[in-house]
């Protein structure tokens, strides 16, 4: 590897740049890093884009030093582990930092140039993740000698540690480790679930190191002790040409694997089954994953117990401290906990949007989907498109923001299943007993006239109430009403032409709920109509619809954002804080939404909704057609 790294180093300094290609690399570099910190939208600066890979260069001291343990991990078929890292540097500062990366050699060739005026970093690939050397050991900076633990998850290739100088600005290679491995790097792992296209099926994704040309993917499943099924399964993938610009086309850029995706189908209402993923290589051996369980949906309409967890924003967080983020996303570990502790009383979760905040550093997906395999393995897990995995210019996204680091909805719309029509559209309708959820692609166009705006109003128009009573529309940027400074800033409480576009809809057809996420925090309305409430807020509603109730819940983990301090009147409940929404269906007359902290699973906002179907036909504000006294 260090003959690799000097002979990278010559060659890179061996070519030739047009004039001024230098200055105008790290302009585009900070354009993109300043305005992922600046935007309101942005909810964070992505910490492995404040290393600057592209400044990296050699230092090597000959009497500094790596050493990581143990060398081989996953032996008894774990996908994650905690491993100790040693280091000594003769020439310690407080700005030293330990890079972990992956694969291991990561100076095996030179970036491509996203252009002739941008310049290729020295250092091809960013680390998947880093901690500062005296986190755990506050005399370094006096010693020089300091120790980490560390979590490493098995992400289809090698790993090393290397010890840098400089600080993450401009970063200096001192000394780097042996290298580690896990026993069966290939291995398929971190299954989610998620509904599928009807009622009575249930699809399984998850990543492995295998392609079709080495081994057949398929599900081993059925009823838990019976005869089980084995259902073969489909596999994508996607390469660095598909993303959209950096870093996801460059420093960010970190093979995807290969993401597996099988259908489950006719399932018996309501009863538990086991499944398990594995892989047939073409010798006849089988590699398998572990045994899960999930309990099948219940039939559309069913009277019985639902609940369904909602919130956007959450990202994700590292339990062993490392991509310090402040306080940026630290919430989504107390969410992702709270969630796991209640599974039991859980049925579906919706993630709307804003899911890893991997911005370009496509390693973060791995890290993400390994953090939440505990709730997606074992209930369905949906999410939606927001601005972190859709928007970059020139995309055909509806913003032109660099929000998504250049993965322009690549990545989500492969890692996750939707049972969208088009996958690249990434809106779609899905039913859970008595509920029908309507999810919207706030990052294309919604406006009268589009596809999509055409598939929101069948979406609603086309369930029947007296089966699924409970109407829910989802989105993540607020197309209804939020009290957010950045929407106060543009002297708005929505997105532009949001409710304008949708709100008639949403009061003809009575959406009980409508729910976003991209503001971090929790805001519920009165039932409010054209920025008016129609019926007060309260913490019970019953009889005849009168108009949606419009809830934020995008305080699942991202940095939280601020209220503007004139209270609107249509503004009930707000609360500054980590959390997520539950909305359980009694039965078909009673459904009751709970806010929750994070922190401590607390409720601290709540209502219910009682109504026959009587009250459903019922007339309101626009949502009757005219009549005559005509027999």
């Amino acid at each position: 590897m260090w003959c690799e790294l000097q002979g990278w180093n010559r060659r890179a300094s061996a070519m030739e740049s047009p004039p001024g290609t230098t200055m105008v690399a790290a302009l585009v570099h900070l354009l993109v890093a300043m305005t992922a910190a600046v935007l309101p939208s942005a909810g964070g600066e992505q910490p492995l884009s404040k290393i600057g890979v592209h400044r990296a260069t050699l230092a090597i001291h000959p009497g500094a030093s790596v050493d990581a343990s143990p060398p081989l991990l996953g032996l008894q078929g774990q996908d994650q582990e905690w491993v100790k890292i040693g280091f000594n540097n003769p020439k310690p500062s407080k700005d030293d930092w330990i890079g972990v990366f992956s694969p291991a050699n990561f100076s095996d060739s030179i970036c491509p140039s996203e252009n002739q005026w941008v310049e290729a970093p020295l250092f091809c690939t960013a680390p998947i993740k880093f901690q500062y050397a005296n986190y755990t050991t506050t005399d370094y900076a006096k010693t020089g000698k300091g120790s980490l633990r560390l979590q490493i998850i098995n992400q289809r290739s090698d790993i090393s540690f290397a010890l840098f100088s400089g600080g993450l600005s401009n970063p200096k290679l001192i000394a780097h480790s042996n290298i580690i491995a896990f026993a069966n790097p290939k291995a398929p792992v971190y299954p989610r679930l998620a509904q599928g296209k009807s009622w009575d099926e249930m699809t399984v994704t998850w990543t492995s190191g295998y392609s079709t040309k080495e081994a057949t993917p398929f599900v081993e499943w059925g009823i838990q002790g019976q005869i089980q099924i084995l259902s073969p399964a489909g596999t994508l993938t996607f390469s660095r040409d598909t993303m959209c610009g950096p870093p996801a086309r460059t420093v960010g850029w970190r093979d995807p694997g290969f993401i597996h995706t099988s259908f489950l189908k006719d399932l018996w209402p309501n009863l538990k089954y086991t499944y398990r993923i594995g892989h047939r290589l073409f010798n006849g051996q089988i590699v398998w994953g572990r045994q899960y369980s999930f309990k099948a949906p219940p039939y559309p309409g069913e009277d019985s117990l639902q609940r369904v967890v909602i919130f956007g924003d959450l990202g994700k967080a590292e339990i062993d401290g490392s991509n310090e983020y402040n306080d940026f996303e630290r919430g989504s570990i107390n969410t992702t906990y709270q969630l796991v502790k209640d599974l039991k009383n859980i049925d579906m979760v919706m993630h709307i949007g804003d899911i890893c905040y991997a911005s370009g550093y496509l390693s973060q997906w791995d890290q993400f989907t390994a953090q939440v395999e505990p709730i997606a393995s074992t209930v369905p897990y949906m999410v939606a498109s927001g601005n972190h995995e859709r928007d970059w210019p020139g995309s055909g996204s509806f913003y032109g923001t660099l929000d998504s680091g250049g993965e322009c909805g690549v990545p989500a719309q492969n890692m996750f299943y939707v049972p969208a029509e088009n996958r690249e559209q990434f809106w779609y309708s899905t039913d859970y007993g008595m509920f029908r959820f309507c999810v919207a692609n706030t990052e294309l166009d919604w406006r009268p006239g589009t596809e999509q705006y055409k598939f929101i109003e069948h979406c609603l128009s086309s369930v029947d109430r007296q089966k699924q009573p409970w109407l829910i529309f989802l989105a993540h940027r607020v197309l209804g009403y939020s009290s957010a400074t950045f929407y106060g800033a543009e002297g708005t409480t929505e997105e532009p032409m949001g409710r304008e576009s949708l709100q008639l809809l949403w009061q003809k057809y009575r959406v009980d709920i409508a729910m976003y996420g991209h503001v971090h925090g929790y805001e519920r309305t009165c039932p409010v109509y054209e920025n008016v409430c129609v019926a007060k807020g309260s913490d019970r509603y019953s009889g005849a619809f009168t108009a949606t109730t419009h809830v934020v819940v995008g305080g699942g983990g991202a940095s939280l954002a601020e209220y503007t301090a004139e209270r609107a009147r249509w503004s009930h409940a707000q609360d500054l804080d980590y959390g997520f929404a539950k909305l359980t269906a009694f039965n078909h007359t009673t459904l009751l939404m709970e806010y929750k902290r994070s922190r401590d699973g607390s409720v601290r906002d709540s209502f219910t909704v009682s109504r026959d179907y009587r009250d459903v036909l019922a007339c309101g504000v626009d949502n009757c057609p005219s009549t005559t006294m005509a027999s």
